[in-house]
């Protein structure tokens, strides 16, 4: 990724702790905010950390979007978790670089982009998913993220089994998942 911001790349403007912007570079487009709308070409050649002036001369800072910010403005059919619940599962499930997760429940795709930013390069999050709806937007959600190809999405009912073998972790945001436990106990290394 170049280090200067380009067309059509996806970009964070912060403007105080409590708001943050994620929007799509796009010549002759403005984002519009309660502090003055933004020509979003005039972030085209800036570097990230570099300050772009809304038209009522406020400043925003331009950064490239993390995990976070992506995650929190998926768009979601469901219910999301947050970052505070993710790290939770995060350290519990013991997810690192490498690992092979199992997710039940993918809804947006929330907490699939999180376990995938964390198994990447060389892991892979597997997410079951029976609702086709809540599926294609998780997709659409983590190919946005840039984290689509550390996960295999399935459009199939977890409750029939894990086809997976040799997993380091599996994580259950469904509601029934005692009835589970069988499967990943044969998964699971």
């Amino acid at each position: 990724m170049s280090e200067l911001f380009r067309e059509g790349e996806d970009v964070t403007l912060y403007l105080d702790a409590k708001r943050k912007y994620l929007t799509t570079i796009r010549a002759g487009r403005q984002l519009h905010t309660h502090k003055g709308f933004i020509q979003l070409s005039d972030i085209i050649g800036k570097r990230p950390g570099e300050t772009v002036l809304s038209s009522m001369n406020e400043p925003f800072v331009a950064f490239r979007p993390n995990i976070r910010d992506y995650v929190l403005k998926f768009p979601r059919m469901t219910q999301v978790m947050y970052p505070k619940d993710m790290g939770l599962i995060l350290v519990y499930a013991d997810v690192e670089p490498g690992s092979r997760v199992v997710e039940a429940g993918v809804g947006s795709g929330a907490l699939t982009a999180v376990l995938a930013s964390h198994v990447k390069p060389t892991g892979k999050v597997f997410g079951y998913e029976i609702n086709e709806a809540f599926l294609s937007n998780a997709s659409r959600n983590l190919v946005r993220a840039g984290v689509d190809s550390y996960v295999e999405l399935k459009n199939a009912d977890i409750l029939q089994g894990i086809k997976e073998e040799n997993i380091d972790a599996v994580v259950l945001d469904m509601a029934t998942p005692w009835l589970v436990v069988p499967h990943a106990s044969k998964a699971l290394k």
